[in-house]
Parts: structure tokens; sequence; C-alpha cells
């Protein structure tokens, strides 16, 4: 019998190129006669460009040319996802009107990259400045600053998910207690390993864009509008790319900029940013506030969720814009039921580097509110606060389940998963070093498999959610899938040969996986995002990998007059069950295909089947985390000491990989609440700029981080699978927040905003301790 791969852990496929040195990223392409590029970048967060002289720049050593916003004139991105109400619907390339520190102006092209880098500092820039605004709340104010003039207003979007304020606070009159909190998440950088890099060569009127990406079509389609062309004109390809988590699923400005210098020089181009560059030119995320309320009975039933969210989109809706926003609400109630849930949805702009996709979509943001406002709830009500979740639960018999925005919940058992946190919790070790102590729990419903296609016109975005498999069986029975989705280190390559090599009945070391280039992928308007494309490719290859199954077995019926219902795969061999002497191998079906000898009727040459699998909707995953803090009062210093998850993603494939995906999203959502952190001052200037700065999570301050995985699986989707690569980051904060404030009763209602700072609650506490004596 072939080896069964699905479900086990053989080593990931992509890891030997990138632990030996020999796999290629954008940085490591070196084409004939090749430039490379530096951007020049806005100072001043605010006013309009009057001058931009390049002449210094021009006659600077080994520069070749400088690319100015004139010559850009025209080229503008789509905005592919749109608020309701959204005036804007696409941005310039270059634009004269600056609204952030780091927007890009112009590029220069040089012999090296070291000289190009010098030459940036020699374009002289005069500007006309205006005022700044980085906070929302001032955005909002009837006099602030406009960024965008001709909308009269800042608000780029007010509208309402779900039950409406005015239903929710009907049934909150009536409520036992109302937990009102207002909590800010504040602004955090992706930070994958390999910032993003392009290489653009132009030829006979056409151009090869090599990317750093998670959506190489999304990225074709994009450029070619931007730069005029067809898309038959347009070729991208994603080499190794070293990280995404949400920043590279679409073309950016100065992409685009450094493929017109590119053409205009007419010698290829490389251009790689720089770790400050990504704080200010790649997209940000979260910072966002939430004014939530939670209303319960006296037996502590959850009777109604509001949250009024407010989030900043920068200085202009990016490729997503607020749909981040917009996702966050449409999970808001997570795996609780309400009478009523709901949220009103405000986007708004300021002059701070644009907002988008990053890990988690809007979600983590959604569930540090909900699942802070049960702590608080479950601490007014002098409740468990583990009990209280299981009381409200969705239980597994009211799958399919709608929550009030509209969502449907596939399946799975959500007490469970919590009752199985709550025992590997249980099993820690205590220590007293006169230290706070606490654990604190938190659960979440994750969208995911994005799709389907249809359902995309009533969200705004200008996409398809299906997925493509090319399967083919070449005539030596070795296996080559094509799909349209995108590696970015996810493991995805191996997960599809797995499925492939099963579904086929071969070993995986004969199946290639290819994908990553517009000339031979097939079409994915989305790529790699939102935990989909286990889900999406993975059900297309399947359904696409029957087809060939079933080819094959006609063929062998064919030539052995026998009836295709007795036959199975057995050894790379198709045979008649009970009868090992009768049978076809592999190879000898292949072969004879390609080749077009003995077919049944109306069979036509080869072994090759397409599929496009729509889903008929989300799915949706799910888990439930504990972090054990301890805090040292007299500091405020915060240590992370244990942290438990229980998540099912329905089938899994290979329980190492979606293990990682789960510990590395914990591990990113836990920095967030923590330590990391992108603050803007009064005047738009960005505070840190620098890796060092920042505050990313490492080694020595995450503990081993303990995964159980329940497998129930989607029962719409082939495969079953419910899609993984965000789940460890939805529920992180939450559960290390509200560890925290269990560990500091005293002052836990005003655990609200993140990243935590020790400074933070060293000032918390030592005013509850002042206004404690004075009560004295």
């Amino acid at each position: 019998m072939a080896t069964t791969y699905v479900g086990t852990s053989p080593p990931r496929r992509e890891d030997d190129g990138l632990l030996t040195g020999s796999a290629r990223f954008v940085g490591d392409l070196n084409l004939p006669g090749m430039a490379f590029a530096a951007v020049v970048r806005s100072p001043i967060a605010h006013g309009r460009l009057l001058k931009c002289d390049t002449s210094a720049a021009a006659a600077s050593p080994g520069v070749l040319t400088v690319l100015t916003p004139a010559e850009a004139a025209g080229a503008r991105l789509p905005c592919v996802a749109l608020m309701p109400g959204q005036a804007s619907t696409s941005y310039p390339v270059l634009d004269e009107v600056v609204r952030y520190v780091g927007q890009p102006l112009a590029v220069v092209v040089a012999e090296s990259e070291a000289e190009a880098f010098d030459a940036v500092a020699l374009v002289a820039l005069d500007f006309e400045q205006f005022p700044a605004v980085v906070d929302v709340r001032e955005a909002l104010e009837p006099d602030s600053p406009l960024l965008h003039p001709d909308w009269g207003t800042n608000l780029v979007s007010d509208c309402e998910i779900g039950d409406s304020a005015r239903d929710c606070d009907e049934m909150m009159e009536a409520a036992f207690a109302v937990v009102d909190m207002t909590f800010l998440l504040g602004r955090v950088a992706p930070c994958p390993m390999e910032p993003r890099g392009v290489v653009a060569r132009w030829e006979n009127g056409e151009v090869t864009l090599w990317i750093s990406t998670q959506a190489a079509h999304q990225a074709r389609d994009h450029l070619a509008g931007a730069v005029g062309l067809s898309h038959r004109q347009v070729r991208v390809i994603a080499p190794r790319v070293g990280g995404a988590f949400g920043a590279k699923e679409h073309l950016y400005p100065d992409e685009v900029a450094v493929c017109l210098a590119a053409r205009k020089l007419a010698r290829p181009v490389r251009w790689t940013e720089s770790r400050g560059e990504h704080f200010v030119a790649t997209l940000a995320a979260r910072d966002v506030g939430y004014h939530g309320r939670l209303a319960v009975d006296r037996s502590g039933r959850f009777l109604a969720l509001h949250c009024d969210i407010v989030g900043n989109l920068g200085a202009h809706p990016s490729n997503v814009g607020g749909s981040p926003l917009l996702v966050g609400a449409s999970v808001l109630p997570g795996p609780y039921r309400f009478g009523r849930a709901g949220a009103r949805v405000r986007g708004v702009v300021t002059t701070t580097t644009p907002t988008g996709s990053y890990r988690g979509f809007g979600q983590p943001e959604a569930s540090w509110a909900r699942e802070r406002l049960i702590d608080e709830a479950a601490r007014l009500l002098h409740a468990d606060p583990v009990e209280l979740r299981i009381q409200n639960m969705v239980k597994p018999a009211d799958f399919p389940y709608r929550n009030q925005a509209g969502e449907v919940y596939d399946s799975g058992d959500y007490p469970h998963a919590l009752r199985m946190l709550r025992d590997r919790v249980a099993a820690r070790e205590s220590k007293d070093d006169n230290r706070r102590r606490a654990v604190g729990y938190a659960c979440h419903v994750l969208s995911t498999g994005m799709g389907p296609s249809e359902s995309f016109k009533d969200i705004g975005w200008q996409a398809g959610g299906f997925e493509t498999a090319i399967v083919r069986m070449e005539p030596d029975a070795s296996v080559v899938v094509h799909v349209g989705v995108n590696a970015f280190g996810q493991g995805i390559e191996t997960a599809l040969a797995q499925i492939a090599a099963d579904e086929l009945s071969v070993p995986l070391s004969r199946v290639q996986v290819k994908m990553g280039d517009t000339d031979t992928a097939p079409y994915s308007s989305i790529g790699s995002i939102a935990s989909r494309s286990a889900v999406l490719a993975g059900g297309a290859l399947i359904q696409a990998a029957a087809k060939l199954r079933a080819k094959m077995i006609a063929i062998a019926a064919h030539q052995l007059e026998a009836c295709p219902e007795d036959f199975e795969f057995r050894d790379e061999k198709v045979q008649v069950r009970g009868d090992r002497s009768s049978c076809l191998s592999f190879a000898k079906i292949a072969s004879d295909a390609w080749r077009g000898w003995d077919l049944p009727p109306g069979a036509g040459p080869g072994l090759e089947e397409r599929v496009t699998f729509d889903p008929a909707g989300y799915t949706f995953s799910y888990g439930a985390h504990a972090a054990a803090v301890a805090i040292d009062p007299d500091t405020g210093v915060i240590d992370l000491e244990g942290y438990w998850i229980v998540n099912d993603s329905g089938s899994v494939i290979n329980p190492a990989i979606v293990e990682g995906q789960l510990r590395g999203g914990a591990v990113q959502g836990i920095g967030m609440t923590l330590t990391e952190n992108f603050p803007y001052d009064g005047s738009g200037q960005p505070l840190t700029t620098q890796l060092s700065l920042y505050g990313v999570s490492g080694i020595r301050t995450i503990p081993d981080i303990d995964v159980t995985m329940l497998t129930i699986p989607c029962p719409f989707t082939p495969g079953g699978m419910k899609g993984v690569g965000e789940a460890g980051i939805i529920s992180a904060p939450a559960a290390v927040g509200n560890a925290v404030a269990a560990a500091l009763p005293e002052v836990a209602g005003q655990i609200t905003d993140a990243p935590i700072r020790p400074s933070t609650l060293w000032a918390l506490l030592d005013r509850q301790s002042a206004n404690s004596a004075s009560d004295r």
C-alpha cells in the first residue's frame, strides 16, 4: 500500500535551500547590466512638494537616472477592498502632495546600491508645509487639517455591522450589569525576515518583475494598470519569499516607481527595502480604538455586545483600506451566543503611513476587546472566567451557526477546546517569590478560507475567491502540480505535495509543486492571504486529483477489460481488487495516455486535470489560549512564564507545520501586547525607525508554547481543512492581557491598552496605593 502522508510531518521540502543558503531571494538576483535603485522619501508628514531638484544627484558618481513625480504622473494603484461610502478607489504612485513621512517622491538609479543611496541625499526638496494630524480623535475634530480637502472630511467611512447600537442599547437597559471599557491597540509593523524587494527588466515593451510577494497575479494586474500595459505584457515571478504576514499581499507605490525607472533607463533595476524603510514605507497595522460594552444578566448570560471601532487608515486608504476593521467587526461575537451584537466602524485618515494587512487582519483587536470585557464581567459577577465563557459558548449541536454579523460558523466544539486548555494549564508548577502571578484565558473564532467569489461584490472586494489546481502525471508517472497561491515560508509546497501524493498514491518524492510565476500558474486574484492557501488550493487539488485518478482507472479498466468499480490503487499500480496479476503500472498507464494508445472511447490523450474550487462559504477555525504571567509590583516588569494553545483548524495536513504556525503567530501576538509599538510625535515624525528600538519578541522572552490540536473537519470543503496561518495570533494579546489583569485585580479595569508597558503598570499600582492610603 502507498504511504499515507497527510497527517504526518515529513520535513519541509523548502528548508534545504533555506538552510544551505542556496535559496534565491530577490536580493540574490543579478542580471546582466543590472543597476540599483534607492527611493527618495519625504522627511515631512504633510505638505506640498514645490521643488525636486535632481541636478546634483544626477551628477553624482555612478548615477544613471532619477525618476521624478512628473515622470510618474497618472500612474495609480487600485484599492481592492472598499469601505462603504469610501470616496477614493485608487492612489498615486508618486504624488506632489505629501501625507506621511516616508512617502516615496523620486527614485535614484546608479551602478551600485551605495552610489544610489549616496545620491538620494543630494536630491534637493522644497515643501510648503501643512499641519500634521496623527491622532484619529483629533482628525475627526471640525477644525482638523484635512488630508484630502476635496472630501471635506478625514472620515473615510462610517457604517454598522450586525445589530445596531440602538438595538443593543435596548437589551442593555434591562441588564443586571454592563461592562463599559475603552481599548487602544498600538500601531505595529509586520517585520518579516526579508523586507520588500523587486527586480524589473524591460524587453520589447514588456516587463518581467521578480518580487517578494504573496500574490503574484494581483501584482501583475496592478502593475499592468499602473504602467499602461496589457496583462500579457507583464510577467511576475515570486522567488523565495522570506516571510510576509500580509504586508506583501499587494503592489506598493515605490515598487511601481522602480519599474518606471527601469523602463526609463532600459536596464534591469533592483531595489531592496532597508529595515529602516520598512517602518515608514511598508503598511503598518492595528492602530485602532474600541469602545466596548458587554451586558450580562444576573446568571451571567451574555445579553448584548457592542463596540464603537475607530481605526487609523493612515494617509490614504491602502489596497485593503479599512477592511481589517470590518473583518474584526464581523467576528466580534467570537465563539459565544449573544442576544444582540454589533459594531459601528469608522475609518479615519491621518498623516501617518497607511495601514493594511497584517496577520490576523483585524481579528486580534476584536478578540482583545471582547475577551477583556468578558474577564471584567466575570470579576464583577464573582464568576470563574472559564466557566462564564463555557456557559455562553455556541454548542456543537448549534452548527452551522450564524452570528449577528451574518458569518456562518461551519463546525467545532468550542467548550471542549476550552476545557482541554484548562486541564493543560492545571498541570503547571507554582512558584513563590513575591511576584504577582495569574493565568489569563481567551478564545476566538477565526475567519479563514476566503471566498466565495460572488460574495466579494457584497463586501467591496474587487477580487474573486476561487483557486485553481492543475495536476499532471508525466509519462514516467511522476506528478507535477500547478497552483495560483504563493509560498512565502508557510510550508504550502510541502502540504500540497502531501495531498497530491496521497490522492494519487505516489511517493512524496515524485511530486513537484510549482507556483509563483504568472506565466505558468493558474490565475489567483487574491493569492496567499487570510489562511486560505491549504483550504482553497488544497480543495481544488483534491478534486483535480480525483478526476485524474478516475481517468487512470478508466484506462486500466479498458485495457484489462474489467469493471472500473473493481479497481484499486496499490504499489503504484492500478489493479483489480484481490487479483495482483490483473494490474497495470502507473508508468504504463501514463505512457499510453501521453502517446494516445489504447484509450477508452471518448478519452483524449494525456493525464492532466484542471479544477477551479469556488467555495460555498468561508471556513472558521477556532482556538483557546492561556498565558501565565509573573509581575514584579515594585517595577511593573512582566515575565511570561507559560503559554498554552488548544486549536482546531480542521483536518491537519502536516502537524509540524501547523504547530509552527500556531507558535509563530502566538509570538507575534505576545509581541504586540508587551513590547511592539510604532508611535509618532505630534509633528508626524515616526519615533521608531530601527529594529533594535521596536521590541520584537525573542527567544529570551517567550516560554515554551504548549500546543494541543483538535481535528474536527470542515464538512463543506474538500479535505476538511479550515486554515491555520493566522490562528496563533488572534487570542494571544487577550490571553496575556487577561493574565496581567488577573494578577493585578486592584487595577484590572484599567488594563485596556496594548502594548502594556511596565511603566504603565507601575504608575497604575502607585496611584492605586496612594488612593488607598488617602482613603485610610
